[in-house]
């Protein structure tokens, strides 16, 4: 029985030692003096530090310095009342690499006692390309505050311009009006729909450091897969902000190259994967020939456009079946769901801009995602139909003319 208990708890250790090296977060441990004990590779990446150099030095020497003793008081503290939560709720938080560049980070904390001394583990994520992400939305929406002046500038010598004709003003004045709201909701809906993965991911941070144990590796994974969707679904959301105010500013143009459409399509399908549902599957056929020369960016975004819709809009354990061929000189594209389907008396609305029908308020979306994929193929030449039937699922079927046949 000996034997038994010391190998399980042989392997026991070995899984924990395992995740500690090759976890994707940087994990720090601190012992009651806020001296770092133990640093795992993504930490000694993240800081810029050769391995072994922080072990043995004070947890301080990853904080700017600005903020060294306020941290020391909020270290003592904690290690008088330790518990398990996440640090920088009201602020944010940003550390310092080996080159005393600084950059901002996620961190949680949780601890564990040895002997009667509490020791302190740091999980720390950096998230720069997220504060990237949120600064771009400020940028869209400060240009967004400077269209709206620059049209109510307009609209000032308008009014002067227009004195003796009532329905030339009451026009402009509808324009204005309709840009304002178009600024609203494209601020009101960026903050809402970030919102949902932001605190995704958040919760899921917090819940993996209290998984410590080898019988908890499903529910990591669990949490682990739920921030990989989220993260994706906030790119999604960013990606159709972004194309759409390209494309309101007319700042895109087809970019044609010659590429394989077969190619284009698995490298979409890879990508599309982590926001599966259970048992959901992607069924994907090529017939033809592969290559076209057609803007092969504005395709990939068609292409994730559809497939996410069909994701989400299916239940788990349903098939997305998605063909693609060259024939008579054209492009042929079909992406078939079975999902819920879309409300006969709402189909004709479907490419309108932030239209959603009303069986799919509940999930996540722009409502700006059919209407760019229409852009995109009308700056292509192509068109795109659909057949809906409520309840049983809807395909999309696109055709794009080719210049010349490869």
């Amino acid at each position: 029985m000996h034997t038994l208990g010391s190998s399980y708890n042989s392997v026991q250790m070995e899984s924990i030692n395992a995740l500690f090296e090759h976890a994707t977060e940087g994990i720090i441990i601190v012992d009651h003096e806020g001296v770092m004990i133990r640093v795992n590779p993504s930490a000694y990446k993240m800081f810029a530090y050769l391995p072994g150099e922080l072990e043995g030095l004070p947890v301080e020497t990853l904080v700017p310095l600005r903020y060294g003793k306020k941290h020391e008081s909020h270290r003592s503290h904690y290690v008088k009342s330790p518990h398990s939560r996440s640090m920088g709720k009201d602020f944010k938080l940003s550390a310092q690499r080996k080159d005393k560049t600084e950059f901002p980070v996620e961190i949680s904390l949780s601890y564990y006692k040895k002997e009667d001394k509490t020791f302190v583990i740091a999980f720390i994520i950096d998230i720069t390309e997220r504060a990237q992400n949120e600064d771009r939305i400020k940028k869209m929406n400060f240009d967004l505050e400077l269209k709206v002046k620059e049209r109510t500038s307009v609209l000032q010598e308008a009014l002067i311009q227009l004195e003796s004709s009532k329905e030339d003003l009451k026009h402009a004045l509808k324009h204005e009006k309709e840009l304002h709201d178009l600024k609203s909701r494209f601020v009101t809906m960026a903050s809402h729909e970030f919102r949902t993965p932001l605190s995704t991911i958040l919760s899921s941070i917090s819940l993996i450091a209290k998984y410590t144990q080898t019988e908890d590796d499903d529910k990591r994974q669990k949490h682990v897969q739920r921030i990989k969707s989220a993260v994706t679904n906030m790119t999604l959301i960013l990606n159709d902000f972004l194309s759409a105010e390209r494309l309101e500013d007319g700042r895109i143009s087809a970019k044609y190259s010659v590429f394989s459409i077969k190619e284009l399509m698995n490298e979409t399908l890879i990508e599309m994967h982590g926001i599966l549902k259970q048992g959901q599957r992607l069924d994907y056929k090529h017939e033809g020939e592969q290559s076209l020369e057609l803007d092969p960016q504005m395709m990939k975004n068609i292409f994730i456009n559809l497939i996410s819709n069909a994701i989400k809009f299916s239940e788990e354990n349903k098939t997305i079946t998605i063909r693609t061929g060259i024939r008579h000189n054209q492009a042929e594209i079909t992406i078939a769901d079975e999902g819920m389907g879309i409300p006969k008396e709402e189909q004709e609305h479907m490419f309108e801009r932030f239209y959603r029908a009303k069986n799919v308020t509940n999930i996540q979306g722009t409502g700006l995602g059919l209407n760019i994929v229409s852009k995109y193929l009308e700056a292509m030449n192509g068109s795109i139909q659909f057949e809906s039937e409520l309840n049983k699922g809807t395909q999309f079927t696109i055709n794009i003319p080719l210049q010349n046949k490869l």
